[in-house]
C-alpha cells in the first residue's frame, strides 16, 4: 500500500500552497483575515486617540487568535465531530454555573472566576453549537424528519436561554444563529422557518415583559431613535451623525471628528464602524464589506467542499455566522437593528471574540486542507 500522501520526484519543485497545505493553512482565508486585522489596528489606532498602547494590546490578542487558529487548522474535523457533544456538555455546564456562582458586573452576570482564569462561558457556546448540532445530523437522514427536527431545536434553544437569561442577548442571537443556520444547511424546510418566526413573533408580547429596563429602552430607541437624543438614543444618535459627515470619500484617516472630541461612544468596540465610515467614507464603506463578502464567499466554498455533512454543515454554519457578526454590528450602528453589543469582527476592540472568531475559521482551514490531502 501506498502510504505516501503526495508523490513527486526529486528534482519537482514544491509550491508555497503545497506546503500550506501539508501545515493545513489556507492561504486566501490567511491573507483575508491578515488584511482585516491590519484593517483593525488602524482604524483602533485612529479610535484611540492615536494611542500605541491600545494598537498593541489588541496586536497582541489577534496575535494569540491566530496561533489558535492555525493550531485548531491542524486538527482533523473527524476530532471536532468527536469532541462535539463533549464542548456541548462542558459549555452548558459553563452556563448553568455561571447563574449560581458567576461575577455581576454592569448589571449583567456572565464571567466565571476561576481564580487563575477569568472567562465568558457563552463563547464556548459559539463554537460548540455548530459543532454539536452538524455531528448531531451528521448521523441522521437529511432533509432532517420532524422528530429530528424537534430534537435539534431543543439542542439550540437550551444554552440561548441560557445566555439570554444572564443576559447578553448579543451573544444569545449568535448563539441561536450558529445552531439554526447548521440546522437550514442540513436541508430544514422554508415552512419550518415561517412557523419559528411566526412563534417568535406569537411570543414578543411575553418576551417583552422578561426584558430588563435598559433592554427595553433599547428597542425604544431604535423604533424612536430621537424620543431621548441626550440619554438612551445618544450613541445611534452620534453615530448617524459620524457616517453621514463622512459623505462619499471620508474626511480621511487620523482626520474624524466624533471620536476625537469624545462625540461618539464605545468608538473603539461597538460602533468602531462609525469612525471607520467618517475617516473614509462610503468608498471606504464598500472597500470593508467586499473584504468581508470576500471571507464569507471563502467559508462557503470551503464549505462546499466538504467531503460528508458534518464538515458542510459545520464549515457553512460557522462562514454564515461570521456574516451574522457583520450584519448586526452595521445594523446596529447605522439604526437598522437594536444596539445589542456585537462588537466588529477583527475590527472591534477586544480579544474573547477574536480568539473565538479565529478558532473558527481554523476549523474552516481543517475541513479544506484535510480534504486536499485526502484528494491528492
Amino acid at each position: 500500500m501506498n502510504t505516501s500522501v503526495i508523490s513527486r520526484a526529486p528534482n519537482q519543485s514544491v509550491s508555497l500552497a503545497d506546503r500550506l497545505i501539508r501545515v493545513h493553512i489556507d492561504l486566501w482565508l490567511m491573507l483575508l483575515l491578515l488584511v482585516l486585522g491590519v484593517v483593525g489596528l488602524l482604524v483602533q489606532y485612529s479610535a484611540s486617540g492615536h494611542s500605541m498602547a491600545v494598537v498593541l494590546n489588541q496586536a497582541e490578542r489577534l496575535g494569540i487568535g491566530f496561533a489558535v487558529m492555525i493550531v485548531a487548522a491542524q486538527a482533523p474535523p473527524e476530532f471536532y465531530r468527536a469532541a462535539a457533544p463533549w464542548l456541548y456538555g462542558f459549555g452548558v455546564v459553563m452556563l448553568v454555573a455561571v447563574l449560581v456562582l458567576g461575577d455581576h458586573a454592569k448589571g449583567a452576570q456572565r464571567w466565571l472566576d476561576l481564580g487563575v482564569l477569568r472567562f465568558q462561558p457563552s463563547e464556548i457556546l459559539k463554537l460548540a453549537m455548530p459543532m454539536a448540532v452538524a455531528a448531531w445530523l451528521h448521523t441522521r437522514t437529511l432533509p432532517p424528519k420532524i422528530s429530528t427536527i424537534l430534537i435539534t431545536l431543543a439542542i439550540i434553544g437550551g444554552p440561548t436561554v441560557l445566555i439570554a437569561m444572564q443576559p447578553d442577548l448579543g451573544t444569545a442571537m449568535l448563539v441561536l444563529a450558529a445552531g439554526v443556520l447548521a440546522l437550514y444547511f442540513g436541508g430544514l424546510g422554508i415552512r419550518w422557518i415561517l412557523m419559528v418566526i411566526a412563534a417568535m413573533a406569537a411570543a414578543a408580547p411575553l418576551l417583552w415583559l422578561k426584558l430588563h429596563d435598559y433592554q427595553k429602552n433599547r428597542v425604544l430607541t431604535f423604533l424612536d431613535p430621537e424620543r431621548d437624543p441626550l440619554g438612551t438614543g445618544y450613541h445611534i444618535t452620534q453615530s448617524k451623525i459620524a457616517i453621514g459627515s463622512g459623505g462619499l470619500f471620508g474626511k480621511g484617516w487620523l482626520a474624524g471628528t466624533q471620536a476625537k472630541l469624545d462625540f461618539l461612544p464605545e468608538s473603539h468596540t461597538d460602533f468602531i464602524f462609525a469612525v471607520y465610515s467618517e475617516e473614509l467614507g462610503l468608498l471606504g464603506e464598500a472597500v470593508l464589506m467586499a473584504l468581508y463578502a470576500a471571507i464569507v464567499g471563502r467559508g462557503l466554498y470551503i464549505a462546499l467542499r466538504g467531503q460528508d455533512s458534518f464538515q458542510r454543515l459545520l464549515a457553512g454554519s460557522l462562514a454564515m455566522t461570521f456574516f451574522i457578526y457583520v450584519f448586526i454590528n452595521m445594523g446596529m450602528v447605522i439604526g437598522l437593528l437594536p444596539v445589542v453589543g456585537v462588537p466588529l469582527p477583527l475590527v472591534s476592540f477586544g480579544g474573547t471574540s477574536a480568539v473565538t472568531l479565529l478558532a473558527g475559521f481554523g476549523m474552516l482551514m481543517s475541513v479544506y486542507t484535510h480534504r486536499k490531502l485526502l484528494s491528492n
